[in-house]
């Protein structure tokens, strides 16, 4: 890159107004860009505060609806639901997660029902049913790799029986993107887009989100053996280039923005539909800052998600997803 010396370049001159700033601005973000992450739980008139997530709720499915149609209003197109399970339905074999019933099914066919034209995600995983907090089966300590992939495709073909348009597959099992795919291509439902968490590391970032879905008190060790070692990028680049081959429609990398690097070089390196899920642990922390008055909410809500932009992703989970698309639309 060249440019003229000073003072034939003064790079401020394009700073000088708004209007001047805004038609010069290299990136842009709307709510088009967001996916918006919800707690679900069963009951009724539920909106139950998760205080490790100041101004996270989880609602039951009455309280959903109008909480999906007023986020879709505002130009959000998508959801991804995460399941509060009853802690007797959470059990060493998972049966709940495949479930045609459970409350995540439930939730995706109201969804479809009231608004057909929102998308609906869902997560693939087993901790939210697994006695041992785990998102694979558990046998002798050991978190087991096939027979946690052959459970996950009953719980993926559940969720797209049920209408899902999206399946998040957040499990890091290897092989689960390509049993996934041939099964729902075998089921007929070959329209259903998978967006893999692809580049899923084994973070100190994730603690808010299991108190959210009830995972925190039961999680026994950690999950470095199937999540990604934080120091790896090599290994995460490998992981999303194994989950396209086998047949991934859009890659994710998890968390956000300690990763920043990581998306980059995801985008750079793949060209594919890339996102990225801004956790529970970076919201928290924003959140801390803003209720202690350190932070202006909604600039240092914009400004981060704007990150993820500029790092080359298509979109962002985001617990801000309403509040931005709120400010974005005023």
């Amino acid at each position: 890159m060249s440019l003229a010396p000073f003072p034939a370049a003064r790079m401020r001159r394009l700073r000088r107004t708004r209007a001047l700033r805004e038609m010069v601005q290299e990136q842009g973000l709307s709510a088009r860009d967001l996916i918006w992450p919800v707690f679900i739980r069963d009951g009724q008139n539920m909106k139950e505060p998760i205080p490790s997530l100041p101004g996270v709720n989880r609602l039951s499915l009455d309280q959903l609806l109008p909480a999906a149609e007023k986020a879709f209003s505002h130009g959000i197109p998508a959801i991804c639901l995460f399941p509060y399970t009853d802690q007797n339905l959470r059990t060493e074999t998972c049966e709940e997660a495949w479930n045609p019933d459970n409350l995540t099914n439930r939730a995706i066919r109201a969804l479809k029902a009231a608004l057909p034209d929102l998308m609906v995600m869902t997560d693939i995983a087993l901790d939210p049913y697994n006695a041992n907090g785990h998102d694979g089966f558990v046998v002798n300590g050991e978190i087991v790799n096939d027979a946690t992939v052959e459970a996950l495709v009953k719980m993926g073909l559940a969720q797209a029986e049920a209408g899902a348009d999206i399946l998040g597959p957040s499990d890091m099992m290897d092989g689960r993107i390509g049993a996934l795919r041939v099964a729902l291509e075998a089921s007929e439902h070959r329209d259903v887009a998978i967006l893999s968490y692809a580049a899923k590391f084994a973070s100190a970032f994730y603690g808010p989100f299991r108190d959210a879905v009830g995972a925190s008190g039961r999680l026994v060790g950690d999950k470095a053996t199937y999540q990604i070692n934080p120091a790896n990028r090599e290994e995460a680049l490998a992981c999303v280039a194994r989950d396209l081959a086998e047949g991934a429609d859009m890659v994710m990398v998890k968390p956000g923005m300690p990763y920043l690097d990581i998306c980059r070089a995801v985008k750079d390196e793949f060209r594919r539909p890339t996102f990225a899920y801004q956790v529970s642990g970076e919201y928290a922390m924003l959140m801390a800052a803003v209720q202690n008055g350190w932070l202006d909410q909604d600039k240092i809500m914009l400004e981060s998600l704007m990150a993820f932009k500029r790092a080359g992703c298509d979109g962002v989970l985001s617990y801000f997803a309403p509040q931005a698309a709120g400010a974005l639309k005023g």
